[in-house]
């Protein structure tokens, strides 16, 4: 069994406007997760520095960020990063230049789970359904021109309000959408921005959305996880 999970933790400022990186941390403690995938992880400007401190991350101890060599000072691409745990090894990664309208893109890692092999993808999609269709085909289009073949995770902040149209059609093909339930805005969750998709050969054990007290006021997305089985 894997957790994995997916944050849009707006670059660690919470609906109290409050800039606290250790109070996400805090809530993705809460979430216990193996691999999560956070959004909006870089501040937006200058040197486009990680949101959550690195030696925050590093006194953390309990999850390390997925290096991309991607030039910038952040731990990601375009706000994308992905933290796994140390038990878990990384083959392989990359960030996905995606069409955009906005500055938006994905990142993909493929790592090593006990014996099995499995690929996550994180992504980040924009607010024009024109484009976001557009994305997620280059994001499937990326997924299948890799050499090797193996479980594959897609999860994100698709910024889709439809509940079964708009760009998740694109993914039915090959993937199921896992129900974790409405995740924006955290205070009054509606929207299901918040998406998990897998592949046919995993299994969806439990899944679920965030809720908390803390989560409600750390950013204004809550957390979306599942539990997966090989």
């Amino acid at each position: 069994m894997i957790r994995v999970a997916s944050y849009n933790i707006r670059k660690a400022i919470g609906t109290d406007r409050l800039r606290r990186p250790e109070r996400i941390l805090s809530v993705i403690d809460e979430v216990q997760p193996d691999i999560i995938a956070l959004q909006e992880a870089d501040r937006r400007f200058g040197a486009r520095k990680s949101a959550l401190p690195l030696e925050l991350l590093d006194n953390h101890g309990e999850l390390r960020p997925v290096p991309f060599s991607t030039g910038q000072e952040g731990i990601g691409w375009h706000g994308n990063a992905i933290l796994v745990r140390s038990h878990i090894k990384v083959l392989d990664c990359m960030p996905l230049d995606i069409p955009s309208l906005e500055p938006r893109g994905a990142v993909l890692v493929e790592c090593r789970v006990g014996k099995q092999d499995l690929r996550i993808v994180g992504m980040h999609l924009d607010l024009s359904g024109l484009w976001r269709k557009r994305q997620v085909r280059a994001i499937l289009d990326a997924v299948l021109q890799r050499p090797e073949k193996m479980p594959t995770i897609l999860m994100g902040d698709l910024n889709e309000w439809a509940r079964h149209r708009g760009c998740l059609v694109e993914f039915l093909h090959d993937y199921r959408i896992v129900f974790t339930g409405p995740s924006f805005h955290s205070q009054r969750p509606v929207a299901r921005l918040d998406r998990i998709m897998v592949g046919e050969d995993l299994r969806i054990l439990r899944s679920g959305t965030h809720n908390t007290a803390q989560a409600k006021r750390a950013s204004d997305h809550l957390p979306v996880w599942a539990e997966l089985a090989f």
